[in-house]
């Protein structure tokens, strides 16, 4: 047999792959497989990119209304800046090869970048087998190798993720172009309008929410209580009724005949038993909205750590939307519930081993299955090696999947009815009969504790009881602004309110926007395009997402369901009843027509609230790089002239007895860097040189020494 080339997507599962096969030597761009005529290789990500309009016209390189639509009759690729070396080392090796092995991320990202690279090598008439597995464990990658697919299994997966690739090409190249092109005719200086087939429609969704909110209008409303004394204690009860005005409950009480102080009798006493199983496996996106609830973390960065964690070796493979595991997992679950149990310094007492379908479910499992912990045990040595973050989501990742063996969490639900001179006041109780998997899932967690509904006491059908009135006022409430975590559920439901969990699991195949894999990243786009800024884990838009915002409502782009609509389209790519020809029609006459309406639609509006007023543009020193307003100088410091909309990013006028100028102000926050600067000044009056930095979280900081010294 001749040699076989395994194409993996970055150097590490390179690594891990060779690992897995024993001895191995290591090349320059390559590895040589000791034990077998086997070559692995590997991509830097995305090495082979769609070509930018330049590449088909010189004329399509200028920003030009009459250029538009940009659609070229055929789709170029080409090699991405700077990895041409690498390319040319997997060309090389690809036609030597008489076998290819795609052992990318199993994923459509995945083949795509794959099938990218064969395609562009021209190489893809040969033998290609594919390997498809959800953990790196070698024991796994071992398995996935001894049961290769073929590769023609998974080539409408690549069709799927190309048509999805150059659908967003042709938006964004397209509608970027317009919108800013319009919007600066109408004297807008925001710089350039980006818009995504996937981002714009999610800004609109946070968009809506902040402007239902802010124009929300608190209304009163009156409600009625009673205290009640039984002869076994006492308890509240509510007359289950709103008012609008005072007036109307008043009239009620008249009409009643209701005093300060009842008689009143027991109408009903109802008890019932509810034994409440554990919440589902971890998809993705459900662990990212955890996450961000419980520690704050973005979704983009719980992603970053889980991939970390699947690198380890810990966790199975991150971007799965399933909930569900097949026979294989829960197997090896069982077999490790005692050393789970030891890394969490916790006892199930009586595991419950028996296999049920709302966790081991085989037809539900397509591409991967949920994110569960992997065989390997880690050793308190490799735990201490994990950031204080991945320890936190490996836990919860684990507590998730043992809270499946654990026993259910069981209380006895009581409501009582009291009759007060013919009307119903009702109470609900609460009797904890077993905590169950909750002692697992909240043991770090004390909030969820506390809103435990009392335990009322033992009452007797038609026992007279006394009944204390009292009303009280209160106001609706304004939405709440999106968080990361429930922005990504948002995404997923369509912006549709799921509060109630069943609700969730009963959306099995929703419509969502964007993907498992995507959706993080289109929340970080929109982050660095200065649309939104998320504050104390609010999410919020910017004026220049507000002006977007406005010049895209009432079109398509302001619609998550047409959005969702098209997510399902691709999918149907996926599964060989859709073709790429028809949804890229679909796109192009899209643009067309978004074209044609939005320009008359921005030409009609008066945009003049949003025009930068002069006397400010003399001041703009820089871009702020939050939310992309202008720094201007406030007297005692640099600050964002968006200050109102609540940006409260400031750099100091001195620092360390140096005084900064608007020229040093200006290159640290383009380059986030300065050159060595003269002058700063030590508590005994001795100057010093040194450079300073921007952090990430945009603090202040003297650049370490070993870096500025020549």
């Amino acid at each position: 047999m001749g040699m076989t080339l395994i194409l993996a997507e970055k150097p590490s599962q390179a690594k891990a792959y060779a690992e897995s096969f024993g001895k191995f030597s290591q090349k320059d761009g390559y590895i040589i497989l000791n034990s077998s005529n086997t070559m692995i290789t590997w991509g830097f990500g995305h090495l082979v990119e769609l070509a930018s309009p330049e590449d088909y016209k010189e004329e399509w390189k200028k920003w030009s209304m009459k250029e538009l639509p940009i659609i070229p009759e055929t789709f170029k690729f080409k090699v991405g800046s700077g990895k041409a070396k690498q390319f040319n080392v997997i060309k090389k090796l690809l036609r030597e090869a008489d076998r290819i092995v795609i052992a990318t991320d199993s994923d459509r990202e995945g083949e795509s970048i794959a099938r990218s690279i064969i395609n562009q090598a021209k190489v893809g008439n040969k033998e290609i087998k594919r390997l498809w597995i959800n953990s790196l464990e070698s024991e796994e990658i071992q398995k996935g190798f001894s049961d290769l697919r073929d590769g023609k299994e998974f080539y409408s997966t690549y069709i799927e993720a190309q048509t999805r690739q150059i659908s967003d090409w042709l938006v964004g190249i397209n509608l970027s172009r317009m919108y800013t092109l319009s919007l600066q005719k109408k004297g807008i200086n925001e710089g350039v309008f980006s818009v995504g087939r996937v981002q714009t429609p999610t800004l609109y969704m946070i968009y809506s929410r902040q402007k239902e909110r802010e124009e929300f209008i608190p209304e009163a409303f009156f409600e009625m209580y009673a205290n009640i004394k039984a002869e076994n204690g006492a308890f509240k009860a509510k007359y289950n009724k709103k008012f609008a005005t005072k007036k109307d409950l008043q009239e009620l009480i008249k009409k009643h005949h209701l005093l300060p102080n009842n008689h009143g009798v027991i109408s009903s006493v109802e008890m019932k038993h509810i034994s409440q199983p554990s919440p589902l496996l971890f998809s993705l996106s459900d662990l990212q909205s955890l996450i961000n609830k419980k520690y704050k973390i973005s979704p983009s960065d719980t992603l970053k750590h889980v991939q970390t964690l699947y690198e380890a070796k810990l966790v199975s493979y991150p971007r799965s939307d399933c909930r569900h595991i097949t026979d294989s997992e829960f197997h090896y679950l069982v077999e490790r519930i005692a050393d789970y149990q030891s890394i969490l310094d916790y006892t199930i007492k009586q595991p419950n081993t028996s296999k049920r379908k709302r966790y081991v479910d085989g037809s539900k499992v397509q591409e991967h299955y949920a994110l569960i912990p992997t065989k390997k045990i880690p050793t308190q040595k490799e735990l201490a090696k994990l950031t204080s973050n991945q320890k936190n989501i490996y836990f919860t990742i684990l507590k998730r999947t043992l809270a499946m063996f654990e026993t259910d969490f069981k209380y006895d639900e009581t409501t009582i009815i009291v009759d007060i001179k013919g009307l119903p006041f009702t109470s609900k109780g609460r009797t904890i009969i077993d905590k169950g998997w909750r002692k697992l899932e909240y043991s770090t967690s004390k909030s969820s504790e506390k809103k435990e509904p009392t335990e009322l006491p033992l009452v007797q059908k038609n026992e007279a009881v006394e009944a204390d009135l009292f009303t009280s006022e209160g106001f609706t409430t304004p939405p709440k602004l999106y968080t990361e975590g429930t922005l990504i559920t948002a995404m997923k439901t369509c912006g549709k309110e799921l509060e109630n969990k069943e609700e969730k699991e009963i959306l099995k195949t929703t419509e969502g926007i964007g993907t498992e894999a995507t959706r993080a990243n289109v929340i970080e786009t929109l982050k660095k395009q200065h649309y939104i800024v998320s504050q104390k884990n609010e999410v919020s838009v910017t004026q220049k997402g507000t002006i977007l915002c406005q010049a895209v409502a009432d079109t398509l782009l302001s619609s998550p369901e047409m959005t969702a609509k098209w997510e399902t389209y691709l999918k149907k790519i996926k599964n060989e009843e859709g073709t790429q020809e028809a949804f890229l029609a679909t796109i192009q006459k899209f643009i067309r027509h978004t074209l044609s309406s939005s320009t008359q639609v921005i030409e009609k509006k008066d945009w003049s609230t949003y025009h930068t007023n002069t006397n400010q543009t003399k001041q703009k020193i820089a871009q702020c790089p939050i939310c992309g307003q202008s720094i201007i100088d406030k007297g005692k410091l640099y600050g964002c002239s968006g200050y109102s909309n609540g940006c409260t990013f400031t750099l100091p006028k001195w620092y360390v007895g140096k005084g900064l100028s608007e020229a040093t102000i200006k290159n640290l926050i383009r380059t986030k860097e300065t050159q060595v600067l003269k002058g700063f000044k030590k508590k005994d009056g001795q100057t010093f040189s040194a450079a300073l930095l921007l952090t990430e979280d945009y603090k202040l900081l003297f650049k370490p020494y070993e870096k500025t010294k020549k």
